[in-house]
């Protein structure tokens, strides 16, 4: 395996790990600390055996990191440190969730419509303008221009998180479309 292949697999699993304990904190409200490595974080991993050592030392990381980033908070209840979900985390969470709900979509039946994303955000927020791009591209959309982007399945809840996340509101727009001029290379791009 390649270096390039290498390090694709570890940001891979730093993100899986991190979603993960996201997962965890939602549902479970908060997670002691030492005790993290003993919850099923594995089968939310999936079923691989994994170092348990290892495991640990990735999962307290994932938590400092998570911690900087602002997405979880650690309290302190009856003398033992406990990891809390905050609501910018929760925001995070939803975001990742419909991300992942969308890579499902791919296998649904087409209903013969584009979702057409258009944005005009100003060169002041360019920051906010490439972290949607970015976003939308790892999702699948495909660029038809530099501020218009297509999907062929719904994807409306994705973008109204989005917006509320990039406080981009009137500056994107979602619509449906049902017919766009030369589409079939969109369409064997999406192998409908």
């Amino acid at each position: 395996m390649g270096v390039v292949e290498t390090e694709a697999r570890k940001v891979r699993r730093t993100g899986q790990i991190q979603n993960a304990i996201l997962t965890t904190l939602l549902v479970g409200g908060m997670i002691a600390i030492g005790a993290a490595p003993r919850l099923d974080l594995l089968k939310l991993l999936g079923a691989r055996k994994r170092n348990p050592y290892r495991l640990k030392y990735q999962i307290n990381d994932t938590l400092l990191r998570l911690v900087r980033k602002g997405l979880v908070t650690f309290v302190e209840k009856d003398g033992r440190k406990f990891a809390r979900l905050t609501p910018a985390g929760t925001k995070q969470l939803e975001l990742e969730q419909q991300k992942a709900a969308l890579r499902l979509q791919k296998n649904k039946r087409w209903d013969k419509r584009w979702r057409v994303i258009i944005f005009d955000i100003p060169e002041r927020r360019r920051g906010v303008r490439g972290r949607l791009r970015a976003i939308m591209q790892e999702c699948g959309f495909v660029r038809l221009q530099d501020s218009v982007w297509v999907y062929p399945h719904d994807c409306e809840e994705l973008m109204v998180l989005l917006k509320a996340e990039l406080k981009a509101g009137s500056s994107v727009l979602y619509m449906v479309v049902e017919k766009i001029e030369n589409d079939l290379w969109l369409k064997n791009h999406f192998s409908l």
